[in-house]
């Protein structure tokens, strides 16, 4: 009798287990949907009164209530666009050098020091960048870029320290530790059987890395690049710092500029019409839309390379 009802009382701890974990995993679904939902709801007026036409018009005056957001998305990709150029060779270094070339009593401590990086407050980067990297560009690296890349029409302008690329910059140094540790874990994924195929047919450690790691961790590259360009893509403070604030749109690198989630931080406490207030959450439910499909398309690319790595094709 007694074991009969310890019996019972398993079951019932299971089940009530089961049911927590379900809970809290459809929680976390809930939040999503209702988030969008409340965004998709208080941004409704400002669809209304411009339609489609929101997304491609260049204007944004509260005085007049006409807005657009163009130029916030333009800022929003090419800032993204920069960091990524800068970033992504260096993450992949990083995570070449530790998996393939450092001896363990140096790959640990890096990849540790690398791993907090990500842990320090987008402010503080922001801070940084402002005090330290737009003097340094505006003093050294934008008027060598001026005078010698001038003919390019994205490298003209004048040497501020601030816009777009000076927020690139700053971008790329934080999705660094994000991206690289995400390609240094799947380099790990990659079966040590076929490097040491490679070894043994004589390839060199640079064709085993280009011809065999790199190929086989393709998808999970991509994924943790486009991991990073969803973080690159939703970062507000630092981004606020740099990119200058001025609702424009230039070809130039060297110009400011401004993003969906630097507008935000500067104009959402000071809103006071209800089209303002809207307009400006719809930008947030753009920025919401854009970071949730890049994000879920890293999820799937890294899925892909953790199920191969597994033998699950």
């Amino acid at each position: 009798m007694a074991l009969l009802n310890r019996h019972k009382a398993d079951r019932l701890g299971d089940a009530l287990f089961k049911g927590s974990a379900f809970f809290f995993a459809v929680f976390v679904l809930v939040i999503m949907c209702l988030i969008f939902i409340v965004l998709l709801r208080e941004a409704m007026p400002a669809i209304r009164a411009f339609g489609f036409d929101f997304l491609y018009t260049a204007e944004w005056d509260p005085v007049r209530s006409v807005f657009g957001a163009l130029p916030a998305i333009y800022g929003t990709i090419i800032s993204s666009i920069i960091a990524l150029v800068i970033a992504v060779p260096i993450s992949l270094g990083i995570a070449m050098f530790l998996t393939e070339m450092a001896p363990r009593s140096l790959a640990g401590p890096i990849g540790m020091a690398i791993e907090l990086l990500a842990a320090i407050p987008s402010i503080i980067y922001g801070m940084w960048g402002l005090f330290i990297l737009a003097p340094l560009l505006a003093d050294h690296v934008e008027p060598f870029m001026i005078e010698h890349l001038g003919f390019i029409p994205i490298f003209r302008g004048a040497p501020l320290g601030i816009g777009m690329l000076p927020a690139g910059f700053i971008l790329a140094i934080m999705i660094i530790p994000f991206i690289s540790s995400v390609v240094r874990d799947i380099f790990l994924m990659v079966p040590p059987i076929l490097k040491e195929s490679g070894y043994g047919v004589g390839a060199t450690k640079w064709e085993v890395i280009y011809k065999v790691i790199l190929p086989f961790a393709r998808s999970g590259i991509i994924g943790a690049i486009v991991l990073g360009l969803g973080r690159a893509l939703g970062e507000t403070m630092a981004v606020t710092f740099l990119i200058g604030n001025s609702y424009e749109i230039s070809s130039e690198l060297l110009n400011p500029a401004t993003s969906i989630s630097a507008l935000l931080a500067n104009e959402f406490t000071e809103a006071i019409t209800p089209l303002h207030i809207s307009s400006l959450v719809a930008l947030g439910l753009i920025l919401f839309i854009i970071t949730f499909i890049v994000l879920a398309a890293a999820k799937l690319m890294i899925k892909k390379v953790a199920n191969s790595g597994t033998g699950t094709r």
